[in-house]
């Protein structure tokens, strides 16, 4: 079993930053690669980024290329997602998730466990 806990949401303004953090337990959390996805209300999960176990892999979602970066920090079992030019479209309940892979992926389908979410709220 896999256990994630995102924290680092809130509530910013448009054109701010917020930086959430994934702290995972019950693997070897640094063999395997890592993913954001957010879920606005009314909406699919839709996919944010995801990172591979090296770190050196990324993917980003079309509408947050520029603006959001991933990273991870294996010693501490802890990935990291930085928003920067925030929008009120963006905002959404933020999920962290586990794919027991070494790559990443941009499918809901292609991750394993899933964190309990986040909220972020941008206002305008």
């Amino acid at each position: 079993q896999v256990q994630l806990v995102e924290s680092g949401g809130g509530l910013v303004q448009a054109g701010g930053s917020l930086r959430l953090s994934c702290v995972g337990s019950g693997r070897t959390f640094g063999s395997y690669a890592m993913g954001w996805f957010r879920q606005a209300p009314g909406k699919e999960r839709e996919f944010v980024a995801s990172i591979g176990w090296s770190g050196t892999l990324k993917q980003f979602g079309d509408s947050v290329k520029g603006r959001f970066t991933i990273s991870r920090d294996n010693a501490k079992n802890t990935v990291y997602l930085q928003m920067n030019s925030l929008k009120p479209e963006d905002t959404a309940v933020f999920y962290c998730a586990y794919r027991d892979s070494r790559f990443p992926a941009r499918s809901t389908d292609d991750y394993d466990y899933w964190g309990q979410g986040t909220q972020v709220t941008v206002s305008s």
